[in-house]
């Protein structure tokens, strides 16, 4: 906790948690000096449209921005866009543009830049999309017709294929995992998404292993370790995204996959916080450090730690939560699955008519839902407060085979709003998921040799 209030507060970074924080920072009453200092040069915006809507021209660069320009000045917001921070020493930003930015606290809130591949480096009509700087080439090239080639299946990747196939471009993805969506969904989700795309038309290829692209005769080609190729007229990158760590490491603190944090989202030096994409920070659920890359996430967590900038002392629990939309189909998504041994749904996966909750060990870790809004704030409630939520149990401890139906027994103590969803008289259908994972990291092991850490070698090459 800060010993005295500061006089100035510096957020490097413009995007959601960043801004957030210096709008939260005045909506609790500092009446210091604010820096909002970011190397995009546009204004605060809202980024998921850049892959659901923005490529289709359905949203404006002026209709995404947070606020009005006017507004930030009007709060007393030094907003800075197009500026570099090139350094931190002696309690003060240095940027590219010579100037010397002194503050009291400081919260980094840097994001990260989109994850490339080598072979894919020199190429026209080669795009990242993490920024609204790269949406009109992109756009761009859609619009003058297809074939497009995405590499990567996670939700940029599966968005921006969804909405290019919604035009009526020839789509193909390209995943190095056995299924999309891997760090997001359970297995019986991820291949509904997956049918889902293959359903509209979407070409869409699994533990692809990409070892080139190179152009020829007018179209790229990316081709596959096993001899495969795919010809494109576009190309989108969408492996993921790299932390942006290195002004923090520059200033000596502790860093890994992003910037280490404590739950007040303290780096290792006390005037200086971290917060969003670039945090890393320990999850009460998980019991281990983690790093999330969820809009909704950025902007509490950058919410929270302003706060604690200001000497608040709580300690952020918030559990992420994201959604997205493909093929006119909105699935919202709250927790982490990487845990959970069972999946208990209500309704229908291939049709996206369900609410699933998520347990390991009976504790609530995640949830699902698609067309139910409704559920899917009942089942938030539940993991927000897990210890009023110990346990979802069913008439079978174990659960049953995959697609047997139970009657499903409300926990003792959850709000009334899950109580009434759990009694609905509907098919509860209760899924197994930790032996299916352990049996898929034992082939996956068997597949490497033996290796235990798949990271060691990016399946579609190594990325920068």
């Amino acid at each position: 906790m800060p010993e005295t209030m500061p006089r100035t507060i510096a957020v490097v970074g413009t995007g959601i948690a960043g801004a957030t924080a210096a709008l939260t920072l005045r909506e609790e009453g500092f009446d210091g000096r604010i820096l909002l200092v970011g190397e995009e040069r546009h204004p605060p915006y809202r980024r998921p449209p850049l892959s659901k809507d923005l490529v289709k021209r359905a949203l404006t660069p002026e209709r995404l921005r947070l606020k009005p320009p006017t507004a930030w000045q009007e709060l007393g917001i030094e907003l800075r866009t197009g500026t570099k921070v090139t350094g931190i020493a002696g309690g003060a930003l240095e940027c590219s543009d010579g100037s010397r930015l002194p503050y009291d606290r400081l919260l980094l809130a840097t994001g990260g830049r989109a994850r490339t591949l080598p072979y894919a480096a020199g190429h026209d009509h080669v795009h990242t999309l993490r920024g609204l700087g790269d949406v009109p080439a992109l756009r761009a090239d859609l619009e003058s017709g297809g074939p497009l080639l995405v590499i990567g299946a996670g939700l940029v990747g599966l968005e921006v294929a969804a909405t290019a196939r919604s035009t009526g471009l020839d789509v193909t993805v390209l995943e190095a995992d056995e299924e999309p969506l891997r760090r997001l969904l359970p297995a019986h989700l991820r291949r509904a998404v997956l049918e889902l795309h293959r359903a509209h038309g979407t070409r869409v290829h699994t533990g692809v292993a990409l070892t080139g692209l190179a152009r020829r005769d007018g179209m790229l080609v990316a081709t596959a370790r096993d001899g495969r190729n795919w010809h494109a007229q576009t190309v989108l990158v969408a492996v993921g995204m790299r932390p942006d760590v290195e002004l923090a490491a520059r200033a000596g603190l502790d860093v890994g996959d992003g910037i280490l944090v404590d739950a007040l989202g303290t780096t290792s030096d006390p005037h200086i916080f971290a917060a969003g994409d670039v945090a890393l920070y320990p999850d009460p659920v998980l019991g281990r450090r983690v790093r999330v890359e969820q809009w909704n996430h950025a902007q509490q967590q950058g919410a929270a730690v302003a706060r604690n900038m200001l000497g608040a002392g709580t300690p952020f629990t918030a559990v992420p939560w994201s959604w997205t939309d493909q093929y006119g189909v909105m699935l919202q998504i709250a927790g982490h699955f990487a845990d959970a041994d069972s999946l208990t749904v209500q309704g229908d996966i291939s049709g996206f008519d369900f609410a699933a909750l998520a347990t390991a060990n009976g504790r609530p870790v995640g949830a699902v839902a698609a067309g139910r809004p409704h559920d899917f704030r009942a089942l938030r409630t539940v993991l927000d407060h897990p210890g009023g939520s110990p346990s979802l149990r069913t008439g079978h401890t174990d659960g049953p085979p995959d697609g047997h139906t139970v009657r499903a027994q409300a926990p003792t103590s959850v709000t009334a709003e899950v109580r009434s969803w759990l009694s609905e008289e509907l098919p509860v259908h209760r899924v197994r998921l930790r032996d299916a994972a352990v049996d898929e990291q034992a082939r996956k092991r068997a597949e490497r040799g033996g290796r235990t850490h798949a990271a060691e070698e990016h399946p579609h090459g190594a990325v920068t």
